[in-house]
C-alpha cells in the first residue's frame, strides 16, 4: 500500500495548524474572560471585576415605574387621632394681588412624616446626696438609663452600636452625623463588649445544637495583617470570629471534637472536613465550576452535553425546598434529581475538565444529597453568604480592623447584635433596656440578660 508524500506533508501541516488554532482559540478566550470576569473567572469578587456587563437588551427595552393598570397602594393620610403633632398654618387675610378680604374656605390636610436631627443633646443630672447618721454612710442617686462612668447614655449607646456593627455604617460617618468625637466611640465600645463578652460560649453552645448549620469565611486584616472573618449561622443565631488563620483550628474551636447530630453546610474548603458531624457541600459553588466549563470550551460538543444536562439538575436541587410540595411529594422529586445527577456523573467521559467535575461528586457523594433525605437541609449555602456580605462590603469600605482589640470587640458586638436580630424585632430598643438593667445592676450576668428562656 502506498502513500502520496505530497499528500502526507499536507496532512500533517492540516492537523498542525487545526491544532493550533483551537489552542490560540483556548487562549483567546481565556483571555477575554479574564478581561470580563476578572483573575477568578466567575468566582471573582465583584470589587476585583474590572468591567460590569451591560443591562440585557431584553431589560433595557422595559420601561420602569408601576405598570398600566395596576392599583398601587398610594400614599396614605395620617389620621389626626394618631398624629403625632397637628400643626395649623394661616394664610394672609388680605388677596396679595387685589388687597381684597379672603373668604374662609375652611382646611386642607396634609400628611407628612418627618425626623428631628439625629443630634445628641447634653443633659446635666443634679444627684441628690444624702447622709444617714445612724448609720453612718453616704447615699446618692443615680443617674437613670446610663452605664456608671459612661458619657453616653444608653438610648445613645445603643443607637452607634446598631448603626455600626447591625447596618455596617462606618465609625466616622456615624461621628460626623451625630456631632461625636470618634475617639469617646471607640472608648464607648471596648468596655460593652468587655461585659458582653461571657455570652459568647453559651452562644457556640447552642449553635451545636441544631439540626442544620452554616459556616463560610471571608478574608479580613487586622493592623494591617491578613486574617479572616468566619461565621457561623443558624435560622436563631450567629457567630462571628476574627481570626488570624484559616486553618481547621477555627472550626474545632467552634464545633468541638465530639460527635454532633446534625449537617454543616459549606464549600468545599477543606478545613470543615475534619469537624465531627456530617457536611453537605453547596451546590451554588459546583453549579458555578460547571458553568465555567461551558463557558471555557464551547465548542467542544462532549461539554455541551454534559454541561446542558448537570445544570438544571443543580438548579432544580436548590429551588427545590422553595416549592409548594407536601414532604411525600418533595422525597419523590428529590430522588429523581439525585438520580439523574449521579448517572449523568457517572457516564463514560474523555474530556478531562468533564472528569474532574465527575470525580466530585463520585468521592464526596456522602457529601452531597442530605437534602435529599432531610428537607430540612439545603443544598446550598446561601443563607450564610446572605449574611456575611455586609462583613465583606464593611471590609472593602474600612479595610478591616485597626487593632486586636477592634477585631475581639466586633466579633463580640456583632455575634450577640446579629444574633439579636434574629429573635427580637426591635433590636435597638431592646438593647437599650438590656443597658438600663445593667445600669441599675452592673453585676448581672449578661447571658440571661440578652437572651431570656423562652417560656412560650
Amino acid at each position: 500500500m502506498s502513500f502520496c508524500q505530497q499528500c502526507l506533508e499536507k496532512q500533517r501541516k492540516i492537523d498542525q495548524l487545526t491544532e493550533e488554532n483551537q489552542r490560540l482559540k483556548a487562549q483567546l478566550r481565556y483571555r477575554q474572560r479574564k478581561a470580563t470576569e476578572g483573575p477568578f473567572g466567575s468566582s471573582t469578587p465583584s470589587a476585583q471585576r474590572p468591567i460590569k456587563p451591560n443591562t440585557e437588551a431584553d431589560n433595557r427595552s422595559k420601561s420602569g415605574g408601576g405598570q398600566k393598570g395596576h392599583p398601587g397602594r398610594g400614599r396614605k393620610s395620617i389620621d389626626p387621632a394618631q398624629a403625632a403633632r397637628v400643626i395649623e398654618i394661616d394664610v394672609e387675610r388680605i388677596c396679595p394681588e387685589c388687597g381684597q378680604p379672603l373668604q374662609d374656605k375652611g382646611w386642607r390636610q396634609r400628611s407628612v412624616l418627618e425626623i428631628p436631627p439625629p443630634s445628641p443633646q447634653p443633659i446635666l443630672y443634679r444627684l441628690k446626696n444624702g447622709y444617714c447618721p445612724r448609720c453612718q454612710r453616704s447615699l446618692q442617686a443615680q443617674a437613670p438609663a446610663v452605664l456608671p462612668k459612661a458619657l453616653f447614655g444608653n438610648q445613645l449607646t445603643a443607637h452607634a452600636l446598631c448603626l455600626h456593627y447591625l447596618h455596617g455604617i462606618p465609625l466616622g460617618r456615624i461621628s460626623h452625623q451625630l456631632s461625636l468625637e470618634i475617639g469617646s466611640l471607640i472608648h464607648m465600645l471596648h468596655p460593652i463588649a468587655r461585659f458582653f463578652k461571657p455570652p459568647l460560649p453559651r452562644l457556640i453552645e447552642q449553635y451545636r445544637q441544631p439540626p442544620v448549620r452554616h459556616a463560610d469565611e471571608t478574608g479580613w486584616r487586622t493592623d494591617g495583617k491578613n486574617g479572616y472573618a468566619w461565621l457561623y449561622c443558624t435560622p436563631t443565631l450567629s457567630l462571628f470570629l476574627f481570626r488570624s488563620t484559616r486553618s481547621a483550628a477555627v472550626p474545632k474551636e467552634v464545633l468541638g471534637i465530639n460527635p454532633l447530630d446534625g449537617v454543616l453546610v459549606v464549600d468545599r474548603y477543606n478545613g470543615y472536613n475534619r469537624v465531627p458531624c456530617k457536611l453537605q457541600y453547596c451546590y451554588a459553588h459546583l453549579l458555578r465550576e460547571v458553568e465555567d466549563l461551558a463557558k471555557e470550551f464551547p465548542d467542544q460538543n462532549e461539554v455541551s452535553a454534559f454541561t446542558s444536562t448537570l445544570i438544571p439538575l443543580l438548579s432544580s436541587a436548590m429551588h427545590l425546598r422553595s416549592q409548594s410540595l407536601s414532604d411525600v411529594q418533595y422525597s419523590e422529586q428529590a430522588a429523581q434529581i439525585q438520580q439523574a445527577i449521579v448517572f449523568t456523573c457517572q457516564r463514560p467521559a474523555q474530556h478531562f475538565g468533564i472528569r474532574r467535575l465527575q470525580d466530585i461528586f463520585c468521592e464526596h457523594s456522602q457529601r452531597l444529597y442530605h437534602w435529599v433525605s432531610d428537607r430540612r437541609v439545603p443544598a446550598e449555602n446561601n443563607c450564610c453568604e446572605r449574611e456575611l456580605r455586609p462583613t465583606v462590603i464593611a471590609r472593602k469600605v474600612s479595610f478591616g480592623s485597626q487593632s486586636e482589640e477592634g477585631a475581639k470587640t466586633r466579633e463580640i458586638l456583632m455575634s450577640v447584635l446579629h444574633t439579636l436580630k434574629k429573635r427580637r424585632p426591635d433590636v435597638e430598643q431592646y438593647l437599650k433596656e438590656v443597658l438600663d438593667q445593667v445600669a441599675l445592676d452592673p453585676k448581672q450576668e449578661p447571658f440571661p440578660l440578652l437572651f431570656p428562656p423562652d417560656t412560650s
